[in-house]
């Protein structure tokens, strides 16, 4: 038997090493996130993997599943545990060894594997561990299973069962690879700047755009799980100067950078300016969307408002559908609506069919990138994204809030917004044109300005998002509105960056 999880343990003692830990606010919307020895313990991962073979079989899903781990210095550790937990509960095992998450997601299809349970802290700061996982593919779990699958591990109710078996699969990252580039040729001769911030996508995504056709130019794609230079996260600014630096100097065509598990995507045009994933969004649904008229496109609601207003789209009679921020949510919508992509400012994208199989992969998307700018070989891509209509955003900001607070401060936040609303009072010096509570809330003025305040899923933090379509000093004083709200509240901390 696996004994029930307590919520805390001390390091270095008996019980520690006897008994699992398992923090109960590990267990996110949509995947699963913890500080190791702190948070969880490897026992503790044992649970979860015994509890995750339970909730397979109570869900009545085939118990064959996929796993991998991404390159930390405790990944491997952490996914043995987990195996040994999901073998006991009769779970039988594929691990592709080193992996992305996109490849374990392939790994469903090509394997033949209903479930996937792929390790992972993605961009978070070393320390972080975490699990993504399904059981219908393409999709992930959303809140309800993740609260399911909560309540079996944190109560301790095991269903253990013979059956389980493990097999490691040689060779997976090949099979992967080249399902990605097959027939897929570049013409245009790009000079391509991939950086990978030491993490996992270092071994891959570098490979991927040379069997297309590009010049590559790595750029911190020696793996090192210390990340010496900066988190590999292509929404982090530092990383996005970086590679912009990288741009410069070598005069390549664009620059790619790629999260930590590689199924995010950032970019840098040709002369070195960080475009925001949600108008590379843009710019790939208006290629695609030439190929592909009245198109679907789904969006999180921390995207640009361009979706549903630039021009090209709407001549092309794509429909934007605003949904809830999160790679499960997302997801999910694409495939409920039959959505030819869905789109994250994150920089998760997912290609539906015909041009993927609906899960997010940053290196797909970089081959979409690069095949818009093979579509169009007269133009640079600083000049397809000047083709566009000029917004003035921000980054993703992050305000730290603890787990046990933040979605009470979002609530709190959302309330006095309605009540300016009713009141007729104004943000950032206009009236409020509408509200968007799908997610959070998304604030509207009268000139289409707005700011976005969210919980975060996987950390302890809260969300911020400005975009102004008229000025940067409309962004900005956005910004001071929403934060003057936010600082109302005492339990909100300091942001990650900021304007």
């Amino acid at each position: 038997m696996i004994p029930k999880p307590h919520a805390a343990l001390s390091p270095n003692t008996y019980d520690y090493e006897s008994l699992p830990l398992v923090k109960a606010t590990g267990f996110r919307e949509y995947d699963a996130r913890w500080l190791f020895e702190k948070e969880i313990n490897l026992m503790g991962v044992q649970a979860l993997g015994a509890g995750l073979g339970t909730l397979i079989h109570e869900m009545g899903v085939r118990p064959d599943l996929v796993t991998g781990h991404d390159f930390r210095g405790y990944s491997s550790a952490i996914k043995y545990a987990l195996i040994s937990g999901l073998m006991a509960a009769g779970v039988r095992v594929k691990d592709v060894g080193l992996a992305l998450s996109p490849m374990t997601y392939y790994g469903q299809f090509a394997l033949d594997c209903p479930c996937v349970a792929m390790v992972t802290a993605s961009h978070n700061d070393n320390g972080w561990t975490g699990v993504k996982m399904g059981a219908n593919r393409p999709m992930t779990f959303g809140p309800e299973e993740m609260g399911r699958l909560r309540d079996i591990v944190l109560s301790g109710e095991f269903v253990l069962r013979e059956g389980g078996a493990y097999a490691f699969v040689e060779d997976f990252a090949e099979r992967y690879l080249d399902d990605l580039t097959h027939n897929v040729t570049i013409e245009r001769k790009l000079k391509v700047v991939a950086a990978c911030g030491n993490g996992t996508a270092g071994a891959f995504a570098p490979r991927a755009l040379e069997a297309i056709g590009c010049e590559v130019i790595p750029l911190d794609c020696e793996l090192d799980h210390t990340f010496p230079h900066y988190n590999p996260n292509p929404e982090d600014m530092k990383m996005l100067h970086a590679l912009a630096d990288k741009v410069r100097e070598t005069g390549a065509d664009v620059g790619l950078g790629f999260d930590g598990d590689g199924d995010r995507c950032g970019v840098v045009d040709n002369e070195g300016k960080e475009i925001f994933a949600d108008k590379i969004g843009v710019m790939l649904a208006r290629d695609l969307s030439k190929l592909y008229p009245n198109a679907t496109f789904v969006v999180d609601v921390k995207s640009t408002g361009l979706f549903k207003d630039d021009p090209v789209l709407i001549e092309n009679g794509v429909t934007a559908d605003y949904w809830k921020t999160g790679h499960s949510y997302i997801k999910r919508r694409v495939n409920e609506l039959g959505a030819l992509a869905g789109f994250e400012k994150s920089g998760h994208f997912f290609f539906n069919d015909p041009v993927g199989r609906g899960y997010d992969d940053g290196i797909l998307t970089a081959i979409h990138v690069a095949q818009m700018l093979d579509r169009n070989p007269q133009k640079t891509m600083a000049e397809l994204y000047r083709a566009i209509p000029q917004t003035w955003g921000s980054p993703t900001m992050a305000p730290k809030c603890a787990d046990e607070e933040k979605y009470a401060v979002v609530d709190r936040v959302t309330a006095r917004f309605k009540a300016m609303h009713e009141a007729g009072e104004a943000v950032a010096g206009q009236p409020i044109r509408e509200l968007v509570t799908v997610n959070g809330v998304r604030v509207v003025a009268q000139d289409g300005t707005w700011g976005l305040v969210r919980a975060s899923s996987n950390k302890p933090e809260l969300v911020v998002v400005v975009e102004s379509p008229v000025s940067e000093e409309r962004m900005r004083a956005m910004f001071r509105g929403v934060d003057a709200i936010l600082r109302e509240n005492p339990e909100v901390g300091t942001y990650n960056q900021s304007l």
